[in-house]
Parts: structure tokens; C-alpha cells; sequence
């Protein structure tokens, strides 16, 4: 099986290549392989390398710029998405593709299936369901996976951001009234792994689609930094604020240029039935990436 990955260097893309050389024969390319900005490049590379499998782990993230750069996040997360999913289609690839709990509004307090309308709030959030829309419509065989709140021992994330900020101020500050569940890249990477390896398999492969993709449990951005801080002091890291001394914050309290759903659950009973496991608990992942983290 060859399986190709774009967007290598991101959170997702580092932790995909180094799991996918188990299940296939793995090429990885990075935003200086194929520029996202230019899909027509990116055709001309998935033609050269006629893989077996396509796993798009490139997106445009910054959801605050977006809103100020609406042009671009639509061409890296929608343009070249459709244009990948055509080309998937023509050469009969199976393509991964990975999505966001920011394509729904927030508003159900039960959290979100995957047959639940959407509903974004933000540029980023309209990029990104106009990319699965891409997906869907293109005909090609699809595994596109929504997750939320994705952090890493690697790359730019909240965990990171929270470590570095608790070591130079005594007091910090966080959002406690949006709710969601931390995904580590860890985890994403394993599950499409798995699917992957299942899709060659004719008894066996799940079925094409979308699927939710996060751990069980929730929290609030507040409970995460404190539980972040806490396993960190614990490791013995040399911290300046303790959980403490983490301030909640309502989210008017802290604007941002773009607005962000306040309940962004995503159901993953979908998912829990096509692996036949259960997922592991939020807190795990965090708690692997902050030892990680504490050891280097």
C-alpha cells in the first residue's frame, strides 16, 4: 500500500508519519513540498505518486487571522481540498482527511453527531466545512474525521502555550465557559492508522464517511490548563503560576476576533463502533504530552 501524506510537518502529519509506516509504504511532503496555496502543484505531485492512499494532514489553523485573511483560508482549506478529492477520485485513492468541531455553532448542550446540522461561526470554521463539502461531493472513498482542541508535545497548542506562559507570569488567565475535549495528534494518528489498514481489508474496512474523533470526557479550556499546570509541577517542571492561580474567564471577558462555539462536543459513538473499543479518556492523552514534555 502506498500511502502518502501531506502536511508532514503539523502536529497531525508528524504523528501520521510516524505510524502509517506499519500499515504501507509512506511518503511525506511539508507546506515546501506541496504549498496548499497553489493546488495545481499539489495535483501534479499526487499524479507523480500515484498512492493508494492520501492523508491531508495540511490545513490553514489560525483561526483568529482567518477572519482577516478569509481568501486564503478558503483557497488551503476548500480550493485545494476539493482538487485533491477530484484527483483521489480519478486515480481511485483512498482519501483521510481531517476536519473540526468549529463547523458547528455551539448550541446544543448534548454536543454534536455526525448527521447534525452545522452551523460555523468563524471564517476558519466556513473554510473547513466547505472543504468536507469538497470531500463529500467529489465521490471519492473518504475517511474525514472532525476533532477539536488538538495538542502535541510538538508544534504550536495549548498544552505548549500554557507551559510557557506558567513559566513567566505568576498568574494567567483562561476561557471557562467554552466546553470540548482535547485531542492529542497521538491519538488521531493511531485511529487513522487503523482505519487505513482496515481499508484494504474487505470484511473489515469501515465505511466511507465522516466520523467524530476525540477522546471521552469533556472540560473547559480552564480545567485544561489547570490540569496541564498541575501534572507539570508534578513532573517537576520549574513553574512561576500554579493551578491556582489560574484565573477563569468568562468568554466576553476575553474577545477574539473570531467567535467560538461554546459547547463544541463531538459524539464519537459513530466511531467507538467501527474500531470496537472504547476511546480513551481525555485526560490520558494530556497527561502522556506534559511527561513527554517534562523529560526533554
Amino acid at each position: 500500500m502506498n500511502i502518502v501524506i501531506l502536511g508532514a510537518s503539523g502536529q497531525v502529519g508528524r504523528e501520521a508519519s510516524q505510524c502509517l509506516p506499519a500499515v504501507g509504504r509512506v511518503v511525506a511532503f511539508d507546506q515546501n513540498d506541496a504549498d496548499f496555496e497553489r493546488p495545481d502543484e499539489v495535483v501534479a505531485l499526487l499524479a507523480k505518486e500515484r498512492p493508494d492512499v492520501i492523508v491531508n494532514a495540511a490545513a490553514y489553523t489560525a483561526v483568529d487571522r482567518a477572519e482577516s485573511e478569509p481568501d486564503r483560508a478558503m483557497r488551503i482549506n476548500a480550493t485545494t481540498v476539493e482538487a485533491i478529492a477530484r484527483e483521489a477520485r480519478r486515480q481511485d485513492a483512498l482519501l483521510v482527511h481531517y476536519s473540526t468541531d468549529y463547523v458547528f455553532d455551539g448550541e446544543n448542550p448534548d454536543g454534536y453527531r455526525e448527521t447534525d446540522p452545522t452551523g460555523p461561526l468563524s471564517v476558519y470554521g466556513r473554510t473547513k466545512l466547505a472543504g468536507e463539502e469538497a470531500v463529500t461531493a467529489s465521490g471519492c472513498r473518504h475517511y474525514l474525521f472532525r476533532t477539536s482542541w488538538v495538542y502535541a508535545p510538538h508544534g504550536v497548542n495549548f498544552v505548549k502555550t500554557m507551559l510557557r506562559l506558567a513559566a513567566e507570569r505568576d498568574e494567567l488567565a483562561v476561557v471557562a465557559d467554552q466546553r470540548g475535549v482535547p485531542t492529542s495528534a497521538s491519538l488521531i494518528a493511531t485511529v487513522t492508522a487503523e482505519f487505513v489498514r482496515r481499508s484494504a481489508l474487505p470484511d473489515a474496512a469501515p465505511a466511507s464517511g465522516i466520523y467524530h474523533l476525540t477522546p471521552t470526557g469533556a472540560t473547559t479550556w480552564h480545567a485544561f490548563a489547570v490540569l496541564v499546570i498541575t501534572e507539570a509541577l508534578g513532573h517537576g517542571m520549574r513553574l512561576r503560576a500554579t493551578p491556582e492561580r489560574i484565573r477563569p474567564l468568562t468568554t466576553a471577558e476575553y474577545p477574539t476576533a473570531a467567535r467560538r462555539p461554546a459547547n463544541s462536543l463531538l459524539r464519537t459513538t459513530k466511531l467507538a463502533s467501527a474500531l470496537a473499543k472504547p476511546l480513551p479518556k481525555w485526560e490520558d492523552g494530556v497527561l502522556a504530552a506534559v511527561a513527554e514534555l517534562a523529560g526533554q
